[in-house]
């Protein structure tokens, strides 16, 4: 295959004041056999009126309505106009670097079927930003430079939405858009994990993502802490959970009653185990709280670590090392 046709799925809504920015960094792009399938879902600003401006302009851009039926309807409609032998998704208020599509399709060209083109990325803002985003994007990136992304996908989503290439047939054999599981994004991620894929190392930087105030993962319920321990919890109850050991979830805060109450109402049993004192031996949802000292005293134990602190999981890492114990097998990061 040369040269082959990538589609570029984008849904919009409300992101005029970007767009442009956006749109410009597609057409400037030095691979030039694409085609963007944009979905207004209902934009309340003029971003309709800027979409069909470009379309007028490259007849590679092709513009439909959704009519506020969501972010997953806008993938799915964008989807089935696509014809693509490559897919590729963007985000209405990003920006591309000029050879992003060229670096993607050039690496899953040589990599063939059964991997995922991804590449680095750059947070950018108008304001500040905090050292969450620099955290999460080195730590994001410091994956992607590796292609060892699955090793931490309980963690967080492991593969940033805007800035992927699939072969359409490895996406159709992940059941491409059809789901309805929000965030959509984390939820196609598992399936190239449930299916899998491998990721391509890559160490350039291809994708500029904005925050602001109004980005939708920010304020969007679907994109919510809890939306995103109940699909962890789903798939690792789905793919690496092992009814033949001992499942113990380490830690009391919100994170692990979360997935507490999960466990619970599926009637699957655990031991709950917390290094705060104020916390051990007392019940949460009648569930006895134990000492993480406890853990070498369960035969045959498969963990769930829902401690947040950094510093608190390199003690944990070094407590598990102690125990013989093994990462992605024996225990998993949830956060």
């Amino acid at each position: 295959m040369k040269n082959p046709l990538v589609s570029i799925i984008m849904p919009v809504k409300n992101t005029a004041q970007f767009l442009n920015e956006c749109m410009d960094s597609i057409l400037n792009q030095t691979y030039k056999k694409w085609e963007l399938l944009a979905i207004d879902d209902g934009s309340m600003d003029n971003s309709l009126a800027i979409l069909t401006k470009y379309s007028k302009q490259d007849n590679r851009i092709k513009v439909f309505k959704n009519n506020r039926k969501g972010i997953i309807e806008a993938l799915r409609l964008a989807y089935s106009k696509s014809s693509g032998e490559f897919i590729s998704r963007m985000d209405s208020d990003d920006i591309m670097t000029e050879d992003k599509l060229t670096v993607l399709s050039g690496n899953l060209l040589n990599a063939g079927q059964g991997n995922i083109a991804t590449g680095l990325v750059q947070y950018f803002s108008e304001k500040a930003l905090g050292d969450g985003f620099k955290n999460y994007e080195n730590w994001l990136n410091n994956l992607t430079a590796r292609g060892s992304n699955f090793t931490a996908i309980y963690k967080e989503c492991v593969i940033p939405s805007p800035c992927w290439m699939a072969y359409r047939e490895d996406l159709e054999k992940c059941d491409a858009f059809n789901p309805n599981n929000y965030p959509e994004d984390y939820d196609l991620v598992f399936r190239f994990y449930l299916n899998g894929l491998k990721i391509i190392p890559c160490d350039k930087i291809l994708h500029h993502w904005r925050d602001y105030a109004t980005r939708t993962s920010r304020t969007d319920e679907n994109y919510a802490d809890n939306t995103f321990i109940k699909i962890k919890a789903h798939y690792f109850l789905t793919l690496d959970y092992n009814q033949n050991k001992n499942l113990v979830l380490w830690g009391a805060g919100k994170k692990g009653k979360s997935l507490a109450q999960i466990l619970i109402k599926k009637e699957i049993k655990f031991y709950w185990i917390c290094d705060n004192p104020k916390k051990i031996g007392k019940h949460i949802y009648d569930q006895k709280m134990l000492s993480f000292t406890e853990l070498e005293y369960i035969d045959n134990a498969q963990s769930i670590v829902t401690v947040a602190n950094s510093n608190a999981q390199e003690e944990i890492k070094k407590h598990f090392k102690a125990l013989g114990k093994v990462a992605n097998e024996d225990y998993f990061f949830f956060c």
